[in-house]
């Protein structure tokens, strides 16, 4: 019997706004791949990204092209020829984890982790005035790891500043996502520095970070639009010390593993983030970060409404997945 292979398009709300330096939304908007075969099913959960030239009904058609292979059988590591990096063959990738789990009664955990257990996940700020973010901080102060968005302009040492203050017992990440210049790095850095911020997030521009070769590192650097696939750390060489692996950019969880593994022998810190997805979208990821030194899988906590199943959080503890959601 041949697979069978959907896609959905979904869409959950976001509590409030999400704001980054490249603009807000107010829903997360979502691809599910569903891989039926016989009386098992696996599912993966994907978000188009602008920023990478991504859309929902191109990720949907990209899904829809490779289908007759899927269905033909078309492995995983196959996969890695037939589509490129990015979010559709994430959700591809992910289904076909969850479709061999699904089979073999065996879950995704025991195969790529040691031991899986809970993970402290960053909880993110929103980018907003001071007073906004230190409000938002404040709210959150008993959260051990605070992700903070800056780079939108206006004073970006103001806005660490007053999240410091209003949270001074977190330790802080900020990203920037490619909102800082060359005029501003090294005395946003400094300040960063002396504000005791943990980790600093692309703070220029992919491709116009050549000068992070000849600064400073005061707070170490972590590469994030800069890095989407193993093949991309040989260029990063000298410029940054960690990379946020997101599934979406490496195109899925085998691509994931690879890049996190390379990383790891290259001495690079690693950072597992996540689009504003749910829970299904979060659930690989969370293997994936079992033992990285940074987590920031937190996505459904920004969301008025995750799926059920959804993945369980206590605090900024989330858990592994259980086979019911994925894996």
């Amino acid at each position: 019997m041949a697979r069978v292979i959907s896609v959905e398009v979904e869409k959950f709300p976001i509590a409030g706004s999400f704001t980054i330096s490249r603009g807000s939304k107010t829903e997360a908007e979502v691809v599910t791949c569903t891989i039926r075969d016989g009386n098992n099913a696996g599912r993966g959960e994907c978000v188009p990204y602008r920023r990478y030239g991504e859309t929902v009904e191109g990720v949907c058609a990209a899904i829809e092209e490779i289908s007759a292979r899927i269905a033909a059988g078309l492995d995983r590591q196959a996969l890695l020829d037939a589509m490129p990096a990015g979010a559709a063959r994430n959700a591809v990738d992910c289904a076909l984890w969850d479709l061999e789990a699904k089979a073999s009664g065996r879950t995704v955990a025991s195969l790529v982790a040691r031991q899986a257990g809970p993970l402290e996940t960053a909880y993110t700020l929103s980018l907003g005035e001071p007073e906004a973010m230190a409000a938002q901080a404040r709210a959150n102060a008993t959260r051990p790891l605070l992700k903070v968005k800056i780079g939108g302009g206006g004073d970006d040492i103001a806005r660490i500043r007053a999240v410091r203050e209003a949270a001074p017992q977190s330790r802080i990440v900020l990203d920037a996502n490619e909102g800082w210049t060359e005029r501003d790095i090294e005395r946003n850095l400094s300040a960063a520095a002396e504000l005791g911020v943990a980790l600093v997030e692309q703070p220029l521009p992919a491709g116009k970070d050549g000068m992070l070769r000849d600064i400073a590192h005061p707070v170490p650097i972590c590469a994030d639009e800069s890095v989407h696939q193993a093949a991309d750390l040989a260029a990063l060489a000298g410029l940054y010390d960690a990379v946020n692996i997101k599934l979406d950019k490496a195109g899925g969880l085998t691509a994931a593993l690879i890049l996190r593994d390379r990383a790891r022998e290259l001495r690079l810190k690693v950072m597992i983030g996540c689009m504003v997805g749910t829970s299904l979208a979060m659930a690989p990821a969370v293997l994936l970060a079992q033992g990285a030194d940074f987590v920031d899988l937190d996505g459904p906590l920004l969301l008025a409404r995750d799926r059920e199943p959804g993945l369980a959080y206590e605090g900024s503890l989330v858990f592994p997945p259980r086979p019911e959601l994925w894996g």
